[in-house]
């Protein structure tokens, strides 16, 4: 798991939520996590079935934030617990081995080592910065990534007010995945956006590269 790591907002307007989604992952998104928490049952499952069938067109992973019923109905790729939803055990026991469970930590250690221990796929800490979205404490000290990198087995996502700006320091530090909600949707250009959010990736990946290594011709 590596790269842009794309939230949906709260949009009523499923044609608009798809058309930007669909730009958003043509421009490289790695993974689509939909959440709508003030949608009616059956604009999630239309809104959640919808992403689920463009993902699987451009071949991304698809999870549902906090629904397992609904995950398990669609047949999407995983489910994103926090703190008031199901735990990481028993979203795993519902979904199996072969699922993606992503768990918010927050920016509590003790949370994070609980959540890999239980089978989570990926750790997700934050907010970082101040979020337009959510509302929640901007307490998470940068210093968590690298404890996770070094502790934790499993990816690490940094979340809260993410711009390519502000995220370039943890993706330095080694942060897997970046996620965005309103920097992208909200962006004049979701392309441009999201461009710009892989590029920290590859930057990272070059100041990683062994020094004397050449990067592979990409017509060879």
């Amino acid at each position: 798991m590596k790269g842009l790591y794309l939230v949906t907002p709260d949009w009523d307007d499923t044609a608009a939520l798809i058309d930007a989604t669909d730009k958003a992952l043509r421009a490289g998104a790695s993974l689509v996590q939909y959440r709508h928490k003030s949608a009616s049952p059956e604009l999630r499952r239309e809104q959640a079935a919808r992403l689920l069938a463009l993902c699987r067109h451009h071949g991304r992973p698809f999870i549902v934030n906090d629904f397992i019923d609904l995950c398990l109905e669609l047949g999407a790729d995983g489910v994103h617990v926090g703190g008031t939803d199901a735990s990481v055990a028993q979203a795993r026991n519902a979904l199996g081995a072969g699922r993606i469970i992503g768990a918010s930590c927050y920016g509590d250690r003790r949370l994070a080592r609980e959540a890999a221990a239980s089978g989570a796929s990926y750790v997700a800490f934050g907010g970082f910065y101040p979020s337009r979205v959510k509302q929640y404490p901007v307490t998470t000290p940068p210093e968590i990534v690298d404890w996770a990198r070094a502790e934790i087995a499993v990816p690490s996502v940094v979340i809260g007010g993410m711009t390519p700006e502000n995220a370039a320091p943890l993706v330095a530090r080694g942060a897997d995945m970046v996620a965005a909600i309103s920097s992208v949707y909200g962006a004049p250009a979701i392309e441009g956006a999201v461009r710009q959010f892989a590029r920290l990736f590859s930057q990272c990946d070059e100041g990683r590269r062994p020094a004397g290594t050449a990067m592979a011709d990409p017509a060879a």
